[in-house]
C-alpha cells in the first residue's frame, strides 16, 4: 500500500522521538543531532534528526521501520 505525503503530518524530530517512546521505542544514545532509538525486546534501531521537520518519505520509512502504521504512528502523536 502506498501513502500519499499529504497522509503524513508534519512534525519534528523531537515530536517523533516522543512519539515512538510510546510504542517502546527509547532512546538509546545520541551522536551530533542525531537520536538513536531501540525499540524494547528486538534488535530494530530509528535514527531520528533532531531537525526542525521531517521530511515525509523519511518519516514514512521510519514508520515502517518500527512495525507500526500511519494510523497508529499519528494516535501516539495525540
Amino acid at each position: 500500500m502506498w501513502l500519499l505525503k499529504s497522509e503524513l503530518p508534519v512534525i519534528s524530530g523531537m515530536q517523533a522521538i516522543k512519539a515512538f517512546s510510546k510504542a517502546a521505542c527509547l532512546p538509546h544514545r545520541q551522536v551530533g543531532s542525531h537520536v538513536v532509538l531501540r525499540k524494547e525486546g528486538s534488535k530494530v534501531t530509528l535514527t531520528v534528526p533532531k531537525h526542525k521537520g521531517l521530511k515525509p518519505g523519511l518519516l514514512r520509512n521510519l514508520i515502517k521501520a518500527s512495525g507500526l502504521t500511519v494510523e497508529e504512528f499519528e494516535a501516539l502523536l495525540k
